[in-house]
């Protein structure tokens, strides 16, 4: 499975929500929503600054993540952006790969 962070900001209509349901009902939603998609929430946590919510999430694909960004998004009560988390295994396995790569100009 694949890990993802999404990290968000409520937009007015979505924090009347959280304001009237509480944080333990938007985490309850959230995992919910995942288990739909076949994923599940790793950690969820509540911010202050420039982002209200973080949240990483094991997910099937990137086609999963990205219908949960469609729908939440497109909802009117959040702004969300999604991060592919790689684990450093995977990096290692990246640094091994041959790429054929010309540099622009030369």
């Amino acid at each position: 499975m694949a890990k993802y962070l999404f990290k968000g900001t409520y937009t007015e209509e979505g924090l009347k929500g959280l304001l009237k349901d509480g944080g333990s009902n938007r985490r309850q939603a959230t995992e919910k929503m995942l288990q739909s998609l076949g994923g599940t929430v790793e950690a969820y946590y509540f911010a202050f600054g420039d982002h209200d919510y973080f949240l990483i999430a094991d997910l099937p694909d990137n086609v999963s993540a990205t219908a949960l960004s469609l729908v939440g998004n497109s909802s009117g009560t959040i702004n969300a952006n999604v991060t592919v988390l790689l684990t450093p295994e995977e990096i290692d396995e990246a640094t091994k790969r041959t790429v054929d790569f010309r540099p622009s100009g030369q």
